[in-house]
Formats: structure tokens, C-alpha cells, sequence
């Protein structure tokens, strides 16, 4: 019977080859049928003579596995479990530690935690190299085994032993497993007419949301300037970031792709008549914004919308298309690059800020301001007093903190826009901007008045 089914086997790989080729494919035949051969062989001889008997599903899915992992490290097979978690990823709701993660030189790297999930509270960090997953070493582990690994009964513990750089030892976190219903968006007002929208990641509805996000800021006056923050955003859905981007784009090309064959190049263009464009913007990114948050920025930085600020994106700029081989499961399969309108890739570039802005814990920055006791006009003796009535005391010099030695890093910090540097940086750009705006439109009224005098 193992006989017969792997000659089946070999005649279904058969038939695929010359299916494939009859649609274009280059590939000798010879060398196809030699290698399809081979594979059988291996396969049959696993079949009769390994010590025990082993499930040829297990072989069969095992080969496939090795196949799409000579590939690039976004392509992959999805067993039953595995494609039932990918389809429940992409709702919103799935269980876990909501994390994204790649595979780099056989190491497993975390592109980005996702908000308010059980990997973000307990610490876990874009570019943390996990070494151990409940004391089992990850070298050599595959991508699927890794996530496997990860995934468990909601409520359950597990612990991931990670290397940080910047760290000389490796560091510990105990994390409990839970089903994540992801919320992408948040919102908050920084400043009186200065906006900042958060969104972790590219769901279904992610683009309905934000705009839901922009007339609740709006309830007590329009923008004059916003934040839009895609730090540390993995990515999701294509359809979203097109969506996302055409809120603040109203015409042009926001993305296109391109396949092997000329004919499968796609560009998607923005719809008239949606965007807002009666406000100033600036786009956070970092390292861990990846995909499809490189999309959107690209875009915005593109066609001159929004100020890109902070860190170079991850460079993520392939696009997977998930093919189902049955019922319960599928392959995730690489078919295309990202070009930002302007035709660059983003592939293992990303996207350049237009201004560079490193990232600082507002406590320590804080603590590290240089406080003088300038001597003023206020200060000299006999002084003249404020014709308005203006004339103000300063308030007492702040001393900086004693650092508590015996408190340890304090690393699951609940993140507060208001305080975060790069978002006050951001704002900061913005009141520039409108200001030097004012300026010149009050200059050209003077040059004009001045003509007509």
C-alpha cells in the first residue's frame, strides 16, 4: 500500500510539473522528473525501511516545509493548526503572546509586539533575539516551530529567554498566554488642536476606524495639525493600508507591485474625493514598522503629505498571497515586491525618515536637563517694572532625581503620548510649520500692501 501511494505521489508532482510548464514556467524536464524522482525515492525509502513506521502525512508535510524554506523567510506552509491561527490573526482576535516574528541567519527576532497583548506588558522589545523558549534552544528551530512553540492553551505560562542588545546577559520574561482581541486604534488630543492617532497594526476596519478617530478629536474644533503613529506597526492587510493612505491622499498612485511577469504588475490608486487635506502631518516610524505601515508612509512621504519622522522602517516589501490547498490548509507564498509611488523599493532598504529622531525614556531625559539660574533683567537691582504687569518670578530650579539603585529596570512602561519624546517632537514640527505658515502669509500680505501703496 506505501508502495502505491508514493508512486501516486510521484505521478501528482509529475502532473503539476507539466502543468506548470505548460503555463510558462521555465524549467528543463529533464531536471524537473530527475529531482521529483528523487524525492520519491527518499520518500519510499523512509516508508520501508526507517525503525518505525512513520505517518506519511507528517513526511509529506515535513518536505513541503523544507521546499518553501529554501525560499525567502515570509513563505511558508500552513498546516490545519497553523492556517486556522493566519485566518483568525487577520480578524483581530487570536490567542497567544501577540508577537510578530521573522527568521534571520536561523535565529528567531521579533519584529514587533503588538499593543496591549501579553508580549508587549511583560516587555518583550522589536529586535529581541529569542534564544529559549521554555528552555528549549531555538537554534535551528523553523519559523512554524518556533510559532508552535509559542502558542498554547490561554492562561498558561511560558517563558522566553531573549538577547537584547545593549544587554551582555541574557534576559528572562514570564509571559501568560492569552486569546487577543486586538484594538489597532487610539487616539488622543496632545495639544489644543494638535492630534495623535496610534495604529498598531493593519486589520479589517482599520481605515473606518481611524476616520471614527478623527471626527472624535474634531468634536470641539478642526485640527491644525496631526500625528499619525505607526511605530512598531508589523503590518496586515493590503487592502487596509491602501485604505489608511487614501484618507489623507485624494489622487496618484499609493502603491504598486510587481510579479516575474510584466503582465501581474498592480497599482492601486487613490479615490477622489475622500482625503482630508486641510491639516498638517507628521508619521512616526521606527525599525518595527514593517509592510504595510511602510506602504502607507512611503506613500504620504511620496506625494509630500506628512513629514516622516524618527528611524529607518524594517524594509519589509514583499507581498504573500495565501494560497488554500483544502479545506483546513494552505501556503503563504511570496509573489511580488512594494513600490512606493515614487517606483523605489522598500524591499531591505525601508523607508528614510525626513527627519531622523531617535527615541528617549521621557523620565531619563528628563533627569538629564541642564538647569541654569540665569541671571535676568528682573534680577538687577533697581530694575524697571513690567509696563503690563507682567513682571513674573521664576519658579524654583529643578533638582535632578536621585537614581534609586535598588529598584530594578523598570521595562513594561504604559505608554502615554503626551509624554513620549518623539510624539512632543512631532507636535513641536507641527506648530513650526503652522507658524512659519502665519509668517508667510502675513509677509505676503505686507508685500502686497505695500505694492498697492
Amino acid at each position: 500500500m506505501k508502495i502505491k501511494r508514493s508512486l501516486s505521489l510521484f505521478l501528482i508532482l509529475g502532473f503539476l510539473s507539466i502543468h506548470a510548464q505548460a503555463n510558462g514556467q521555465k524549467s528543463s524536464d529533464d531536471d524537473r522528473y530527475k529531482n521529483l524522482e528523487l524525492f520519491n525515492k527518499v520518500l519510499h525509502l523512509i516508508e520501508t525501511n526507517y525503525y518505525e513506521e512513520v505517518d506519511s502525512k507528517k513526511l509529506i508535510y515535513g518536505g513541503i516545509q523544507g521546499m518553501l524554506s529554501a525560499l525567502d523567510p515570509h513563505t511558508s506552509f500552513l498546516p490545519p493548526d497553523v492556517f486556522k491561527e493566519f485566518k483568525s490573526e487577520t480578524q483581530g482576535k487570536f490567542g497567544g503572546l501577540g508577537i510578530e516574528v521573522s527568521l534571520e541567519d536561523g535565529v528567531i527576532v521579533v519584529i514587533s509586539p503588538i499593543d496591549d497583548t501579553p508580549a508587549m506588558k511583560a516587555g518583550i522589545l522589536g529586535g529581541d533575539r529569542i534564544l529559549q523558549i521554555d528552555g528549549k534552544n531555538t537554534k535551528g528551530v523553523s519559523l512554524h516551530e518556533a510559532v508552535n512553540l509559542m502558542r498554547g492553551k490561554p492562561g498558561s505560562k511560558i517563558k522566553l529567554t531573549v538577547q537584547r542588545a545593549g544587554h551582555k546577559k541574557p534576559m528572562d520574561f514570564e509571559i501568560v498566554r492569552a486569546v487577543i482581541q486586538v484594538k489597532p486604534v487610539k487616539s488622543a488630543m496632545i495639544e489644543p488642536g494638535f492630534g495623535f492617532i496610534r495604529l498598531s497594526s493593519f486589520q479589517e476596519r482599520s481605515a473606518v476606524e481611524i476616520k471614527a478617530a478623527l471626527q472624535k478629536l474634531e468634536k470641539n474644533g478642526k485640527l491644525k495639525g496631526l500625528v499619525l503613529d505607526l511605530r512598531s506597526n508589523p503590518g496586515g492587510l493590503l487592502d487596509e493600508a491602501v485604505d489608511v493612505a487614501n484618507l489623507f491622499i485624494d489622487e496618484g498612485v499609493i502603491v504598486s507591485t510587481r510579479t516575474r511577469r510584466e503582465e501581474g504588475r498592480e497599482i492601486r490608486y487613490a479615490k477622489k474625493g475622500v482625503a482630508r487635506l486641510d491639516f498638517p502631518m507628521v508619521t512616526l516610524v521606527n525599525g518595527s514598522s514593517a509592510s504595510a505601515s511602510e506602504i502607507v508612509a512611503g506613500a504620504l512621504k511620496d506625494h509630500g503629505r506628512s513629514v516622516i519622522m524618527g528611524e529607518r522602517s524594517f524594509g519589509k516589501g514583499s507581498v504573500q498571497t495565501v494560497v488554500e490547498l483544502g479545506k483546513d490548509i494552505g501556503v503563504k507564498l511570496t509573489i511580488a515586491q512594494y513600490f512606493t509611488p515614487s517606483g523605489t523599493s522598500i524591499q531591505a532598504k525601508g523607508i528614510e525618515p525626513d527627519i531622523h529622531l531617535a527615541n528617549y525614556d521621557p523620565e531619563k531625559l528628563e533627569d538629564a536637563k541642564i538647569d541654569i539660574q540665569w541671571r535676568r533683567e528682573k534680577d538687577l537691582k533697581q530694575h524697571l517694572e513690567n509696563a503690563n504687569g507682567d513682571d513674573e518670578e521664576d519658579g524654583p530650579i529643578a533638582k535632578p532625581k536621585k537614581e534609586d539603585k535598588s529598584k530594578k529596570e523598570n521595562l513594561v512602561k504604559k505608554f502615554e503620548p503626551k509624554s513620549d519624546h518623539q510624539v512632543k517632537q512631532a507636535v513641536s514640527y507641527l506648530k513650526a510649520y503652522q507658524l512659519i505658515s502665519r509668517t508667510q502669509e502675513a509677509s505676503k500680505s505686507d508685500v502686497a500692501k505695500g505694492a498697492n501703496d
